[in-house]
């Protein structure tokens, strides 16, 4: 088995995959930092370039570290409490993520041989890792010091990698390692972040378990009075559409000072496939919620697709036109906006955005951060030439 052909056998099918390619081939990167949803890829990329690098003589050992977490408790499990078991759980999971790369009885050789070390993150006080090659996985669920331990038993000639979700594996309301490690990580010397997004979600069954996930937490989060008395009329006029959930802007509008007819005064969301249900031939079941309410309401399908549910609520009708990419970056949603539609899109004293913010905290506790696009100078000029004939 020649010692550069596993990690050459994956080929990226993302340009955020391209970049963690990109980043790990790297040399002079000595931390790198991948942090996006499951399925994207970060684990397999770090796991098949550690078993590369010992294989090729690069480190001498590759070690990882992964928290195991009890999913009916939520407590962490320990190498002390659970024994072998401890050690076979990583093993399999490594076993299982590379299958159809390398042969279970290479990575045991290996195992065997010390050149691929399972470890306990909370035994790693005192040791020194030179020519090692270090991956964390699953930082979310790691306490940030447990890994700052690990950066500093770093000797020479050693990587790390640390790969975590900063937003679909966390609670509502808590702020994980994998946020706190990646703002670290961003300013430090000779280390790299690499962003994944859904758009980067390449296993089957992720982007669905991905979409459940969403669901789920927008399903279970707490409803004001207002919405309450909102989705009690919606059941009333709209018994057969399945909502997910409602949420009230009427306070947000005011604290923002958002006005004009687009920005609706509630959002309804609903499972996909039941928007039709929700809104009624020709709009009559909406309008007779909105009479009954008396506010102006908008509804919205759940998907993996968020364009539609920045459309939504942004005060600005036309800007959605000019909207690139709505992505996740960290435990953000970034929002890429057309240079020529940037202002509009952020309003006044970004005030905007804050409001949009406000309604993705209510939803999922997420942030919202924009980035300016300059337009590609084809499309301007096609838009030029469009203006010019009216």
């Amino acid at each position: 088995m020649s010692s550069e052909s596993i990690f050459a056998k994956i080929q990226p099918q993302s340009p955020g995959q391209e970049e963690v390619v990109k980043t790990i081939s790297d040399k002079k990167v000595e931390i790198i930092g991948l942090f996006g949803p499951t399925g994207c890829g970060k684990s397999l990329f770090s796991i098949l370039y550690g078993i590369d690098a010992v294989l090729s003589g690069k480190f001498r050992r590759f070690i990882i570290t992964r928290p195991l977490i009890d999913v009916v408790s939520g407590k962490e499990l320990t190498a002390a409490e659970f024994g072998e078991m401890f050690y076979k759980v990583i093993s399999s999971y490594v076993e299982d993520l590379v299958s159809g790369f390398i042969d279970a009885s290479k990575l045991h050789e290996l195992n065997d041989k010390g050149l691929i070390v399972f470890a306990d993150s909370h035994y790693l006080k005192g040791r020194t890792f030179d020519d090692s090659i270090i991956f964390i996985d699953d930082s979310q669920n790691l306490p940030v010091e447990s890994a700052i331990e690990v950066i500093t038993r770093m000797g020479r000639n050693s990587r790390l990698i640390v790969a975590g979700d900063p937003v679909f594996q966390r609670s509502i309301g808590s702020k994980d390692s994998a946020s706190l490690l990646r703002e670290l990580l961003l300013g430090e010397e000779n280390a790299r972040v690499v962003d994944l997004g859904l758009k980067d979600i390449v296993r089957p069954g992720a982007r669905r378990g991905i979409k459940l996930l969403l669901e789920s937490k927008m399903r279970n989060r707490s409803l004001d009075e207002t919405e309450k008395h909102i989705l009690s009329t919606v059941r009333v006029h709209a018994p057969d559409a399945d909502v997910v959930t409602v949420v009230n802007l009427i306070d947000l509008k005011k604290t923002y000072n958002v006005a004009g007819e687009h920005a609706p005064d509630a959002l309804i969301i609903a499972k996909e496939g039941n928007q039709g249900r929700l809104i009624g031939k020709g709009g009559e079941r909406i309008n007779a919620m909105e009479k009954d309410l008396e506010m102006k309401l908008r509804a919205v399908e759940l998907s993996l697709d968020f364009k539609p549910l920045v459309r939504a609520v942004h005060p600005v009708s036309w800007v959605y036109k000019h909207i690139v990419d709505v992505d996740f970056a960290g435990p953000n949603l970034a929002v890429k906006i057309e240079s020529d539609a940037y202002g509009p899109f952020v309003g006044q004293k970004g005030n905007y955005v804050r409001f949009l913010e406000s309604v993705f905290r209510k939803l999922l506790d997420v942030g919202v951060r924009v980035y300016e696009v300059e337009v590609a100078e084809e499309k301007k000029k096609s838009r030029e030439s469009k203006y010019s004939k009216k």
